[in-house]
């Protein structure tokens, strides 16, 4: 059975039984800020399990991508040496919210492997927590498993709970006992049954794990019942296909062999089984996955996790003797495999393969040096017997020649050397350290550029006729030549461009001659006094020492001038009306606005604001010249200039003098106060403590928000028949008359529910003794549900009652069970029986729960099924 139709029966069989197929989600959490990539299927049921989000369905199935290759979740050393470790994996998993539990779930997963499947029962073992009486008489009564062949693990993590078998999300939450599916590959294979001490082996795999989450966590340790019981399957694609294809290998069915077939092929040689083609196959899925989710090759977070997979993919097809790029050339047969299945990759084709195409060019110009290096120093390290390989030296390789840790480490394993880790550590702790106080782009520190400085004329011209190229970059490597379509970065002897820094973005612009043009989309730092203009060439070519001009965008540079100039005046006025504690902790200034943040502890007032604008904008119509000078910081210091956030000062600079404000900057400015045009705040909030942020706008983009502001409320006082400036009265007038009127509608809903309630006890049954009430009341809400039910108590002292209305399409239910009833019947129990026939769910305590539900047809049907279950429970 191939993996495709063993997938196709995963979601099938579950189906059938009740399970909506829902489509898998992205590698990239969009729920979950403390994962970098989703490594099982229920993280994106996650906010359902804490009953922080529901859905239109109790039961889910899905095929789920996972990643497990960075943070906690990682598998990559162990890629290439195990038989069933990968980066990439599918987990299929079938869960239920609050729907059946345990003896569903295993009796399913039996059903599937036994009768669908066709596994032999005898090859199976199952592991349950020890404390778990319940999943152990199921497996052993129920499913008529023999006793040896179920184990119970036990706490071996020093602390109760603490267990293989008792899963739980995080410290506190959910959490719950669990039980694994382990198959027998066959006494041929070195290893035993789980929990023994030769566990480890490839006898006995683990290919699903059923988690029964029925308890929160609290920060004591204690374990308490949860309203919602749920279950939480996972089961490895790859592994249940080994199982079923009678291979001993993930590496061995059909889709990795038909990869691993490709991988060959692509590198150029015979030996199938070499653990290397094992290494591409899996990295080639990885990658691709996640270049279909937004991530790209790079130095942080999920884009270096990236990068650390396909360098590691290179440096194996370097193994194996292939010195050109070839792992691009695996996403068409990777599509071949997958692409019916997952059809984004169908979507993404030309973007995944120019992705891995341009980081396989940008590794293999470093890789055989780096390569020459590692293998050098091992080979003296092996002389000499030593075990240990110099952690300054894996780092050096790391820094020059794009090496992660992982990489190195991969070539030392395969020779029994071990990398000092901790030199290591302290060398990359330096460098981020020496990082932090150079260039903030990444990027240009990976730019090898010796050249000469580029003088800035930027200040007082928008266009360069006499502009040299000096250097050329393709993916920061240095090129000699770009041709039409060629992203790149180039450098100049002389520019107008303005390269981003202190809050000021970039300027953008084009670099032309009579046959070429290169647009340039940003302008960034590569080294001090030396502007990259990074862009696309649109048509012709562009080579070192071709002679252009550099040309920026005006009308651009002119608003991001009005808006910096601003930002200068917006912080001397912030000092002078909030306090001299004020201090500039961000900032960003772009064409469209000016983002300011600042150090405050508490919100400004609309009088603090108003007062602001009224500094600003007094500045503004007072129209003085900037004045710029150069000088030595001391001076500037000396006479009152303020520093600001995130500039880096050097002893000679720049002091610019606007209006009452005098700040030491580099940006460009308005030659007078009054070009600024008209200042406006549009945003105050939090973004940190003790940090406020301020947003603002000048110019004609001010003019038509004010604009937007005045047709808004002549919009509003033509609907209420006033005057503008008589607006404010009239709403806090309308305001009150709606208070007024809340009031009374509650009065009137509270006369109708007494008027309603001997209607409502003319529909009671007495069902053993026990006043039963299960019935619809005209459109209310939730609120007034619970004062009816309430009044009701008051009559039937010994009574069970379900109401529900219908209001907006949706229906609320609530359900109430008097103190005397309670001990056979739970209210919260009861409300999600009739909630289940409704498509709905809900929860609450013994005595009173309510829920919600969509489905109106069925809620005659439900509300007259609660007398037979009443009866049922007592």
């Amino acid at each position: 059975m191939k993996a495709a139709e063993i997938r196709e029966k995963f979601l099938k069989f579950f189906e059938s039984k009740g399970h909506t197929i829902v489509r898998s989600s992205s590698l990239v959490p969009s729920n979950d800020p403390t994962l970098l990539f989703t490594n099982s299927g229920m993280v994106q049921f996650k906010d359902v399990f804490l009953s922080t989000e529901t859905r239109p369905y109790s039961r889910a199935v899905t095929s789920q991508p996972s990643l497990r290759a960075g943070g906690k979740h990682n598998d990559l050393e162990n890629v290439g040496y195990t038989t069933r470790h990968h980066t990439f994996f599918e987990m299929l998993g079938n869960f239920s919210f609050g729907d059946y539990f345990k003896r569903d779930a295993i009796h399913y997963a039996w059903e599937l492997l036994t009768r669908v499947y066709k596994l032999l029962p005898e090859r199976l073992t199952v592991t349950v927590y020890y404390e778990d009486d319940e999943a152990y008489h199921i497996w052993s009564h129920e499913i008529g498993l023999p006793l040896d062949r179920i184990i119970r693990i036990g706490d071996n993590k020093g602390s109760r709970y603490a267990s293989d078998n008792f899963w739980q999300m995080a410290d506190t939450g959910p959490c719950g006992p669990c039980s694994e599916i382990f198959y027998d590959h066959g006494p041929q294979l070195y290893g035993g049954p789980p929990g023994s001490t030769d566990e480890s082996g490839d006898r006995f795999i683990e290919i699903w794990n059923l988690v029964f989450t029925q308890f929160n966590r609290d920060v004591k340790g204690n374990l308490e019942p949860l309203i919602q019981q749920c279950v939480d399957t996972g089961m490895g694609l790859e592994r249940l296909a080994a199982a079923l294809q009678h291979v001993h290998s993930n590496y061995e069915i059909d889709l990795f062999q038909q990869l691993i077939a490709a991988a060959a092929r692509a590198t150029g040689i015979s030996d199938l089984q070499h653990n290397s083609l094992k290494v591409i196959a899996d990295h080639i899925r990885a990658c691709s996955f996640m270049i279909v989710d937004g991530v790209v090759p790079g130095n942080d977070g999920r884009d270096y996790v990236l990068r650390r997979i396909v360098r590691r993919a290179i440096r194996h097809g370097y193994k194996l003797g292939c010195k050109r790029p070839f792992f691009y050339k695996l996403v068409e047969d990777l599509i071949h495999e997958m692409g019916n299945a997952y059809p984004e990759l169908k979507t993404a084709r030309r973007r995944i393969t120019d992705v891995l195409h341009q980081e396989e060019e940008r590794f293999s110009k470093t890789i055989e040096q780096g390569m020459l290096i590692l293998e050098a120093m091992l080979s003296e390290l092996e002389v000499r017997g030593v075990k240990i390989f110099d952690g300054e030296l894996a780092f050096k390789l790391h820094d020059t020649y794009g090496f992660p840790l992982d990489l190195t480490a991969d070539v030392c394993r395969e020779r029994g050397i071990n990398i000092d880790e901790v030199v290591f550590s302290e060398s990359m702790k330096r460098q981020r350290e020496k990082a932090r106080t150079t260039s903030k782009f990444q990027v240009a520190q990976e730019l090898d550029y010796r050249g000469v400085k580029t003088i800035f004329h930027g200040y007082d011209q928008h266009i360069c006729n006499d502009a040299s190229v000096v250097a050329l970059y393709i993916n920061d490597t240095v090129a000699s030549l770009l041709q039409a379509g060629h992203k790149g970065i180039v450098v100049l002897d002389r520019t107008p461009f303005y390269a981003e820094a202190g809050g000021q973005v970039g300027d953008q612009g084009a670099l032309i001659n009579s046959t070429t043009r290169f647009t340039v989309s940003d302008t960034f730092t590569v080294r001090a006094n030396v502007v990259g203009h990074q862009g696309i060439l649109e048509k012709g070519e562009l080579k070192v020492g071709d002679v252009i001009s550099a040309c920026i965008d005006v009308e651009r540079r002119v608003r991001t001038t009005r808006n910096h100039s601003a930002t200068h005046l917006m912080h001397k006025a912030l000092r002078e009306v909030l306090g001299l504690h004020v201090q500039q902790k961000g900032s960003l200034v772009s064409p469209e606005k000016t983002r300011f943040d600042f150090l405050h502890n508490k919100p400004l007032s609309d009088a603090e604001i108003h007062s602001i604008e009224v500094l600003v904008n007094a500045e503004v119509l007072a129209n003085t010249p900037s004045i710029a000078q150069v000088m030595s910081f001391d001076n500037a210091v000396n006479l009152g200039a303020t520093a600001l956030f995130g500039e880096k000062y050097v002893d000679e600079v720049r002091v610019i003098d606007l209006g009452f404000s005098r700040e030491l900057c580099g940006g460009t400015h308005v030659q007078r106060t009054g070009d600024i045009g008209l200042f406006k705040i549009v945003f105050e909030g939090s973004v940190a403590a003790n940090i406020r942020r301020i947003e603002a706008i000048t110019g004609d983009s001010a003019v038509h928000y004010v604009h937007s502001l005045e047709a808004i409320l002549s919009g509003a006082a033509r609907v209420l028949k006033v005057q503008p400036i008589e607006l404010t009265p009239r709403v806090m007038q309308i305001w009150d008359q709606l208070r007024v009127l809340k009031k009374e509608l509650v009065q009137i809903q509270l006369k109708l529910a007494t008027s309603s309630r001997n209607e409502l006890l003319s529909k009671t049954v007495d069902v053993s003794g026990v006043h039963v009430l299960a019935a619809e009341v005209e459109s209310t809400n939730i609120k007034m549900l619970r004062e009816i039910v309430d009044r009701l108590k008051d009559t039937l002292s010994h009574s069970v009652i379900v109401l529900a209305t219908v209001s907006s399409g949706k229906i609320s239910l609530i359900a109430s069970v008097t103190t005397s009833v309670s001990k056979n019947i739970h209210a919260s129990e009861l409300v999600n029986f009739v909630a289940r026939q409704v498509d709905g769910k809900g929860g609450g305590g013994a005595y009173i729960a309510q829920a919600g539900g969509t489905n109106m047809s069925k809620l005659p049907e439900a509300l007259l099924s609660v007398k037979e279950w009443v009866q049922a429970q007592l």
